[in-house]
């Protein structure tokens, strides 16, 4: 009898080290799953897309929204998550070929600091202007987040088409031969699983605190209780 405690305790660390093996190998094929899809993006047939919403994030996303708009495939474009000190002028300072667009048929929004607010402002600019159908425009390793959040905020009658940027100087296909992809595969990948699990608890997301506890900036705060109370 004197046997069993140790037993028992070995038997539980066999046990613990199991499960956590068992999590590392399920984490890591859902990363290799999340890279496959990323990899597999593809560009759809935008037909019927209402308007374009932009991600900020990089200059190659706003671009190629511009270049959507001019070739006829939405009506307006909404640019999310602007920084406050980013003007119109410089934007068309940027795209001096798009300046008709940009000064008639482009929004800003400075609201947004994050992919929950970007959501956010999505849905209010898509129901302002009652569009049942926007293209999104993003990096393709952040659409898949993108996508969650923006599926947990929208109703079912109102659709996304995924339009997805490939990032210049970014191999993902060989990724485990270059650090900095790696590394921003694998925090993206994290952030996806985040993004996926709180809206499985959140019903709506206005009224996330965390969109609260992610933000790094000091104005964030305050932007993000505006977007809490600000009636639609």
């Amino acid at each position: 009898m004197s046997d069993a405690p140790p037993r028992r305790r070995a038997w539980l660390l066999r046990a613990i080290l199991g499960l956590a093996v068992i999590g590392v190998l399920v984490l890591a094929g859902g990363f290799l799953a999340f890279v496959a899809e990323v990899e597999r993006a593809e560009r759809p047939s935008l037909d019927g897309a209402d308007g374009i919403v932009a991600m900020t994030g990089g200059a190659q996303r706003i671009g190629d929204a511009i270049d959507l708009l001019a070739g006829g495939r939405g009506k307006r474009l909404l640019i999310s998550g602007v920084n406050e000190r980013t003007t119109r002028e410089e934007i068309i300072r940027l795209n001096p070929a798009q300046e008709q667009w940009i000064s008639c048929c482009v929004d800003l929004d400075y609201r947004a600091r994050n992919t929950i607010g970007n959501a956010i402002e999505t849905r209010r600019w898509m129901r302002r202007h009652r569009f049942g159908t926007v293209a999104v425009v993003t990096s393709s390793y952040h659409m898949p987040r993108t996508l969650v959040e923006l599926r947990h905020a929208l109703n079912a009658g109102e659709t996304v088409i995924p339009y997805p940027v490939v990032t210049e100087g970014l191999e993902i296909e060989r990724w485990w031969a270059d650090p900095a992809a790696t590394r921003l595969l694998g925090a993206e990948y994290l952030k996806f699983l985040v993004a996926w699990l709180r809206t499985r608890f959140e019903t709506d997301p206005e009224q996330s605190r965390f969109a609260v506890l992610i933000s790094r900036r000091p104005p964030v705060k305050i932007v993000a209780e505006r977007l809490l109370h600000e009636a639609e």
